[in-house]
């Protein structure tokens, strides 16, 4: 299993999921995007929404009748109403249920550096897991050391 630590410098979580949701439904796979954070789930929304001028992620919230068929579904916690096998951590929280997926993006910011460092030293110590450290450079995402 593969966890992609986002390390948010510049931009916001909000700029960053739009681009790795379109990815993740280029591949087929359905995504579970995760906050407690109710205005940022709100925020999100509007990303996928407007984030291209010619195009729109179709997305909905946890909890709606249309749920179960969208490729993207905004969560406050970590069960899956879609099947998602993919699951994005947007609001610098770890949270171990992300583990049962079969790839898990966490987004951090400079205010949840010292959890991102637990998460990451803790899933290092996992030979099921792969953790992968990305990091803005310039206006490109780049791979770290």
């Amino acid at each position: 299993m593969q966890v992609d630590f986002y390390h948010l410098t510049r931009d916001p979580a909000e700029t960053l999921v739009p681009m790795l949701a379109e990815k993740c439904m280029g591949a087929d796979a359905r995504v579970l995007l995760v906050s407690n954070d109710e205005a940022q789930r709100g925020s999100l929304s509007k990303a996928l929404w407007t984030q291209k001028e010619t195009s729109f992620l179709a997305h909905d919230f946890a909890g709606s009748e249309r749920e179960s068929y969208q490729p993207v579904v905004i969560s406050d916690n970590c069960e899956a109403p879609n099947n998602a096998k993919y699951i994005m951590l947007a609001d610098g929280q770890w949270r171990e249920e992300a583990l049962r997926y079969d790839r898990a993006f966490f987004l951090f910011s400079a205010e949840e550096i010292e959890e991102a460092r637990t998460a990451w030293r803790d899933l290092s110590e996992n030979d099921d897991v792969t953790p992968r450290y990305w990091k803005q450079e310039g206006g490109r995402w780049i791979e770290g050391p």
